[in-house]
């Protein structure tokens, strides 16, 4: 019960908050938001700086700093960002989102006949602005997302509705194989974005790569199911031109999975995300502790049992 009486109250002032201008939610980030979450709740300030510092080891502290701070910016800049787009219908969201690749991508499936494509998607800029891009496929191609459904399921519907505005599919992680079979049972042909830089459970590990000077383990899932469908892979490159604009390229990676070994699907996305990332290192998510599960603790796990 306490549960829906905070989801219920969230919405409404998701809602209200959601009808202001952009440009005055830009105004609520700088004068409240950033001072409260950097200044006054410190918001996981220890966890951004220790990974920062892991991170880029050849950078000063002064360059760190600076970059936590721009981070800090971003984040709040985010939230609000977020919270207008309830509010935002598809022209409005093309305004501020430049799709790049999309058209080349959809004329490719055709051509080849394919009818899987899976965009690999990292948490690097909006990604709640670019789950919009549903709304700018052709009639005959499906726009799926494949996310983690939330604890509380009140908040959860809250971001589906959000999401399923655009015309998109929202996927639970462990329905997405029968979902998307589905769909293709239909004649769909589907595009669907991962985002697959979230630290996976122990269950869910099976390798390891370099990325940002740490051992790490990705989801495997997209390369798993791209080489079972024979999908056409892609890499989303996503850029912020300046405040509330973003630029969203989809590149193509690889239409011959099933000749790829095993985990370089993988490797090459950690590849394309952390050069991404040392670009514009801002726009990442430093607030999720991405290296909480070690590689050395998942082998000894493994010795064990």
């Amino acid at each position: 019960m306490k549960q829906r009486i905070y989801a219920r109250m969230l919405s409404a002032v998701w809602h209200a908050l959601s009808s202001l201008p952009l440009r005055w939610l830009y105004l609520f980030s700088d004068i409240l938001l950033f001072p409260i979450t950097f200044h006054v709740v410190r918001y996981r300030r220890k966890l951004v700086f220790r990974q920062l510092k892991e991170s880029f080891p050849e950078k000063s502290l002064m360059e760190r700093l600076k970059i936590e701070r721009q981070y800090y910016r971003f984040f709040c800049d985010y939230i609000v960002e977020t919270i207008k787009l309830r509010n935002m219908d598809p022209a409005r969201v093309a305004r501020h989102v430049e799709w790049v690749g999309l058209d080349a991508l959809q004329e490719r499936m055709r051509l080849q006949d394919h009818y899987f494509a899976f965009v690999y998607i990292g948490h690097l800029g909006n990604w709640e602005w670019l789950a919009s891009f549903p709304a700018f496929l052709e009639k005959d191609f499906v726009g799926a997302q494949i996310y983690h459904p939330l604890r509380n399921r009140d908040v959860d519907r809250m971001f589906l509705d959000m999401r399923s505005r655009f015309g998109g599919e929202c996927i639970p992680m462990k329905e997405t194989l029968r979902h998307i079979l589905g769909l293709r049972k239909q004649g769909k042909r589907q595009v669907v974005g991962f985002i697959a830089d979230q630290s996976p459970k122990w269950e869910s590990m099976h390798q390891w790569c370099t990325f940002l000077h740490h051992e790490t383990s990705f989801f495997i899932g997209t390369e798993k199911l791209g080489k079972q469908l024979g999908a056409e892979i892609y890499y989303l490159h996503v850029t912020r031109p300046r405040r509330g604009y973003y630029r969203a390229e989809v590149r193509f990676v690889t239409d011959a999975t099933k000749d790829i070994p095993d985990y370089q699907l993988t490797d090459t996305y950690a590849r394309l995300l952390e050069q991404d990332i040392r670009t514009t290192p801002h726009l990442w998510l430093w607030t999720h502790k991405r290296w909480k599960r070690t590689k050395e603790e998942w082998e000894r796990r493994r010795r064990k049992g």
